[in-house]
């Protein structure tokens, strides 16, 4: 198989989403902020691209500029929302070069592409990783520098940084570029353009030989569903810039056109969100006449309470808090602290779907059982209108 960062990031976000664009090859229209990252992206490479003398400011903003007016039309925006754009690309410009004048920075190459090969020991299958590289830079002679440009509005974590899998990549690509490079002499930078601050990482040996094995997990993952044509949606915040909902099958039936059977079942929807709405505002009151039934009982010493319609009983149970050390002992005496040591299921669900794809695959592969299938409906009383695309 032939990858990206790009594609397994999208196979972790939404299987199903995977398939329609890597797959099926499905084309869709660019997003707003995907032509907007496109023409920074492009702007900076020109900024640091000598040819023969390194572009002032004013050529900086003159071919953003140019390259504004040929490609905006590819985004469907408004004016406003399109000045806006414009406006934030200039700022976000003038500020970046204002703090990193291109003469000052030694850069080895701009949208460097690269290709590593992993092999799978277990398949025998081998496997192409490719990409581009924003920029490298050589900050002094004993170390490399690759720098990716972020205009997302979000910085993470240094956390989330340290274990990022794009960087972990980009990584591998510098090392198959250059071999006779050591891992700690590669930096790994992040620049958010959008605060115009940089964020930086390294990784080990033992972290890049992680990486490896995750992304083949993954592979291997990607390509069992591609044998079953089983891939799943996985709804998020990122749906509302996915185009594809018209054709997902969480979002499709928003965009069906008005037809007599769709009328029906829309009244049926309306009718249970509304008594879902009745149930939760009745627990809710139910939780608040409890209280209060609680405090009278416990003020006048009453087990029962009476109404015309009927009696409310209470009952008080004793649960006992254990000291876990001291009770150990003498349930094992007893043969007993097995029985306490059993498997919660439904803790183990929880801590597998938090997991890596690859790895919620080979759990699925080497320790279940058989499968339980349960259909739950969930509701959400936001008021979604189908976009314009």
């Amino acid at each position: 198989m032939r990858t990206s960062y790009s594609a397994l990031n999208t196979y972790e976000t939404c299987p199903l989403k995977y398939k329609f664009q890597e797959i099926d090859k499905i084309k869709t229209p660019k997003s707003k902020e995907a032509v907007f990252g496109t023409l920074i992206h492009s702007a900076l490479h020109f900024m640091f691209n000598k040819n023969p003398l390194y572009p002032t400011l004013d050529e900086v903003i003159n071919y953003f500029s140019l390259n504004w007016d040929e490609k905006k039309k590819k985004a469907d925006w408004n004016e406003e929302v399109e000045k806006a754009y414009y406006e934030d690309g200039i700022g976000i410009l003038k500020n970046f070069y204002i703090k990193n004048q291109p003469w000052n920075f030694h850069v080895v190459d701009l949208e460097s592409r690269f290709e590593v090969a992993l092999h799978d020991d277990k398949s025998g299958e081998d496997h192409v990783l490719a990409g581009i590289i924003d920029r490298i830079d050589r900050p002094n002679d004993e170390t490399y520098e690759i720098i990716d440009y972020k205009t997302a509005k979000r910085m993470p974590a240094q956390e989330v940084l340290d274990r990022d899998l794009q960087m972990s990549i980009y990584h591998l690509g510098l090392i198959r570029r250059w071999p006779h490079l050591e891992a700690r002499n590669i930096k790994l930078s992040l620049y958010f353009l959008k605060h115009n601050e940089k964020i930086s990482t390294v990784r080990d040996a033992s972290s890049l030989e992680n990486t490896k094995n995750k992304i083949l997990l993954t592979i291997n993952d990607i390509e069992k569903r591609t044998n079953e044509d089983d891939f799943s949606a996985t709804p998020g915040p990122l749906c509302d810039w996915c185009g594809y909902r018209k054709i997902c099958p969480m979002w499709k039936h928003l965009y069906k056109k008005s037809v007599p059977t769709e009328g029906d079942i829309k009244k049926i929807v309306e009718e249970y969100l509304e008594i879902k709405k009745e149930i939760e505002v009745k627990n809710s009151r139910v939780k608040i006449l409890q209280a209060v039934i609680h405090q009278y009982m416990d003020a006048n010493g009453d087990s029962r309470l009476f109404a015309d319609s009927g009696y409310i009983t209470r009952s008080i149970k004793q649960k006992n808090i254990f000291d876990t050390e001291k009770i150990r002992p003498i349930l094992e005496e007893l043969g007993r602290w097995q029985d306490v040591l059993k498997i919660d299921e439904a803790k183990i669900e929880k801590i597998v779907a938090s997991l890596y794809p690859a790895w919620r695959e080979k759990i699925q592969k080497e320790a279940v059982l058989s499968q339980k299938t349960t259909k739950t409906l969930t509701t959400s009383r936001k008021k979604i209108q189908p976009d314009s695309t």
